[in-house]
């Protein structure tokens, strides 16, 4: 009896990395070649003849912790203080406006005050800090 023994296949369970690993060194060889010769992309910025400078000094709009608000040191209510900010501004309409607000005043009294200028068309609008020392 004459029995072709069959040998059975087993499945490979591995996977060969060698090519994988040849073909990442040739692109690592070909960026390495090239990066140095890319341009990255200089800027010319212009130049100007002399240094920039504030046209005017801003306004500053001072809000103490007990809600009040000054400009300029001089105590107004909020309707005086716009019809003041536009006035100034009416005079000098590329002056900016600046809000110093004490550190424990509620931001929704900073905020409202800049909304309040915002929606009278008043665009130069920052907030004033003063500078960390150390």
């Amino acid at each position: 009896m004459a029995v072709s023994r069959r040998r059975a296949r087993r499945m490979m369970n591995q996977i060969n990395v060698v090519p994988y690993i040849d073909v990442m060194l040739v692109l690592l060889v070909i960026f390495m070649v090239t990066a140095p010769m890319t341009n990255p992309g200089v800027v010319d910025l212009p130049q100007v003849g002399q240094t920039l400078k504030q046209a005017s000094a801003p306004l500053v709009i001072t809000i103490k912790t007990d809600k009040t608000t000054e400009l300029d040191g001089k105590s107004l209510h909020r309707d005086e203080l716009l019809a003041a900010v536009n006035a100034s501004l009416s005079r000098h309409p590329d002056q900016a406006v600046v809000i110093a607000a004490d550190k424990n005043v509620i931001y929704d009294d900073v905020m409202s005050i800049m909304d309040l200028l915002k929606q009278h068309k008043v665009e130069k609008v920052g907030l004033l800090l003063k500078p960390a020392s150390g």
